[in-house]
């Protein structure tokens, strides 16, 4: 929460659910990064908010971008991002997708599987390929794992497939989950990567780049080490695995670069119980996990709620929101402690939100318009 941003919603006092973005933070997170890991690239991961004036306000500061979709590609380059400042992060690509950002410059692309590699040579003909190797995402409160990625030993079948159709094998990604929390988190991937190097340096490929993924954390209910702490354990375990001889590294923050830039307002719409004996309240809100709070699903991120009856005494309540869906339900299996006086009106602020939330919320479910969001 920032001065601007209660100065925006005491100000506008905006009907409805919204986001509001504070571009400032995400200003500071990027030089925050920029400072923790000074040798690696920022990649941001658009997909955690494209929010046009974000885009612009990094490409403007020299970050480059992971793209998920060729719409994420059009949008950093109209954001001012050249095409060499973009990677095509995602495994899973149709083949003229791959043909239309390689059209538009974009040159590098992630795979996990030599089908995937015959697309990029197909379309995207002497392209960098990096292979994305499985990982193990514990400590994570978001995993990643088992979706995306190959084995250590079938990163190097792919990537000398790559080689074997003309592409530049040039390098191995991973990602350690997202949120993550776990400062040796890096470690374990950085081995395996170590590995994929000096297989296909015995045939005469010498890779030149690890991306080291994103899993950089936002602060939700509980402290979370410091950007420079993870800049830290990163460099050891580089130094650890490859020597003197460290390779050319990215980083794709997303959740770390924009979550706390991010609040939502929200307002209470009925407080009720099931039964006259229940002692547990249900509160509901006029936004939930169809309107952009889907990473409340199996409660994995608990965002910090804050009400103006902050000062009174609390209870746990079971937290849902408005849509004719069972399973549309935040917080059940741990109660969320709020307010006893919390009543029907309440705005209620959801700190922590600036990620993952307007693009999770759906056209119109139940006729609930999309998550509005501003950036200020």
């Amino acid at each position: 929460m920032t001065e601007r941003i209660i100065d925006f919603l005491n100000t506008r006092r905006p009907d409805g659910p919204c986001l509001v973005v504070d571009l400032d933070v995400v200003r500071e997170n990027f030089a925050t990064f920029r400072r923790a890991l000074p040798d690696s690239a920022i990649y941001y991961a658009v997909k955690a908010n494209p929010a046009p004036e974000i885009l612009r306000l990094l490409a403007s500061m020299g970050s480059n971008f992971d793209a998920a979709s060729v719409s994420e590609v059009e949008l950093a380059l109209e954001a001012g991002a050249t095409p060499d400042r973009i990677s095509f992060g995602n495994t899973i690509k149709k083949e003229r997708d791959i043909a239309r950002a390689f059209l538009l410059g974009v040159t590098m692309f992630a795979v996990d599987c030599v089908e995937e590699v015959e697309k990029v040579a197909r379309a995207a003909p002497g392209s960098r390929v990096f292979c994305r190797v499985l990982t193990d995402c514990t400590g994570a409160e978001w995993p990643l794992s088992r979706k995306f990625g190959c084995v250590p030993a079938m990163a190097c079948d792919v990537l000398l497939h790559a080689d074997r159709l003309g592409l530049v094998a040039h390098g191995v990604s991973f990602h350690v989950g997202s949120q993550q929390t776990q400062l040796g988190a890096w470690d374990a991937a950085l081995a395996d990567a170590r590995c994929v190097f000096d297989t296909l340096a015995d045939e005469g490929i010498h890779l030149k780049m690890v991306n080291l993924g994103g899993g950089f954390p936002t602060r939700y209910l509980k402290d979370v080490p410091a950007a420079e702490a993870y800049g830290q354990a990163i460099f050891e375990a580089l130094s650890r695995h490859f020597g003197n001889r460290l390779p050319e590294t990215i980083i794709e923050p997303g959740r770390g670069m924009v979550g706390s830039a991010g609040v939502i307002k929200a307002e209470v719409v009925l407080v009720s119980r099931k039964a006259d004996n229940d002692n547990l309240r249900w509160v509901y809100l006029d936004i939930g996990k169809f309107g952009g709070l889907a990473e409340t699903m199996d409660e994995s991120i608990r965002y910090p709620i804050r009400t103006s009856r902050d000062d009174g005494p609390f209870e746990p309540c079971v937290l849902a929101g408005p849509t004719c869906d069972s399973a549309d339900v935040l917080y059940e299996k741990t109660p969320y402690p709020l307010p006893v006086s919390l009543t029907i009106g309440d705005e209620v602020l959801i700190e922590g939100t600036g990620a993952y939330t307007s693009t999770y919320s759906s056209v119109a479910f139940n006729g609930f318009e999309p998550l509005r969001a501003y950036v200020i």
